[in-house]
């Protein structure tokens, strides 16, 4: 990969030339028999600026340490629209999880820009029970998938009453018109407070989950069946590979199990995060067998991170390259979140 540093105004430029060039070809071409996306991102604090009594976001307002403001919620929400625009190339995503915003406000404000809002996201989204007042959502172009069922799933801790996490949220809908999916999306407890401290957490996540796809599998043993999101493990670590026991892609299928797309990643020199010196898969795509079996809806092409280079900056303090985030530290830029972009790449078949 080669990497080419752009000042953020040639920038600016250059992407609102890419953008415009994209939308017009997206309003020239059918989404049937080409490349289409599903996409995950983790926005990194995608806050209004509002403060809330019931949530710890007072940081984010503009009397808080970050001095977050009018200005700058909306430099941020362009910038995540141009990054959806630019993964989907000429087709902008059929639909896109997210995580780390804070309510519907900034998802509105999110879908309601230009030239975004000329593909009509439509937004799933439930305020969850975490302390910072971060959720889960859901965005999609209502032409391409049609949601029938959605529900705010809780992880929950029987010995500790006071623990608050998000939600998984679980959209199912039809996919062009031919075919259900179930979509889990995922943002598992964090490592804040040491790895191994806090591993009891996303067990607990993951053990959620999987009574979630059981239930899913009792009723249609054969359930198209997407899990995304931050898990804040990789996919080699015990929540994911035994508690959840998602296989490696490249592991031989036995019945409808659940397998992991993002193993592969492990061996990539830049991954979805990077922890000084230390790149980390926890931005990961899980499917059922089942999704990847042929049908007559869509072909799966791949998985992959959307490493783009102008999300990209040079890592002067450890080396190499890093996300270019919207604080470093206490210090605001003009950059995107701490997470890269995952996608998931299918062809429509003609039906």
């Amino acid at each position: 990969m080669i990497l080419i540093f752009i000042p953020m105004k040639g920038l600016s430029l250059l992407v609102g030339f890419i953008f415009c060039w994209s939308v017009e070809s997206a309003g020239q071409n059918n989404s049937l028999g080409r490349e289409n996306t599903f996409m995950f991102y983790n926005t990194e604090n995608f806050f209004d600026c509002k403060n809330d009594s019931l949530t710890n976001d007072d940081e984010f307002t503009p009397e808080g340490d970050r001095r977050w403001n009018s200005g700058r919620m909306h430099a941020k929400a362009e910038r995540l629209a141009k990054v959806i625009l630019a993964a989907g190339k000429w087709n902008p995503p059929v639909f896109v999880g997210l995580c780390e915003i804070e309510n519907r406000t900034v998802l509105e404000l999110l879908t309601n820009l230009a030239p975004l809002n000329k593909f009509h996201y439509k937004i799933i989204h439930q305020d969850s029970p975490d302390e910072r007042g971060i959720d889960v959502a859901f965005i999609y172009r209502p032409e391409l998938f049609q949601p029938f069922d959605y529900q705010a799933i809780p992880v929950s801790d029987k010995s500790d009453k006071s623990f608050k996490t998000r939600d998984i949220l679980l959209v199912s809908g039809v996919l062009n018109g031919c075919d259900t999916l179930h979509i889990f999306v995922n943002h598992w407890p964090s490592r804040y407070g040491g790895m191994m401290e806090t591993v009891r957490y996303r067990k607990l996540a993951a053990e959620t989950l999987k009574t979630a796809i059981q239930v899913l599998k009792i009723k249609s043993p054969h359930s198209k069946i997407i899990c995304t999101g931050d898990f804040n493990d990789n996919p080699d670590d015990i929540s994911l590979s035994e508690v959840l026991g998602a296989k490696g892609n490249d592991h031989p299928a036995i019945g409808d199990e659940m397998i992991n797309l993002s193993s592969e990643w492990l061996s990539k020199p830049v991954k979805t995060l990077k922890n000084q010196y230390t790149w980390e898969v926890f931005d990961q795509w899980i499917v059922s067998s089942s999704f990847l079996q042929s049908n007559t809806c869509f072909i799966f092409d791949k998985a992959e991170i959307f490493d783009a280079d102008f999300l990209l900056e040079p890592d002067l303090k450890f080396g190499g390259v890093k996300p270019r985030r919207t604080y470093v530290g206490y210090k605001y830029q003009e950059g995107f979140t701490d997470h890269l972009p995952i996608l998931l790449r299918v062809e429509f078949l003609n039906h």
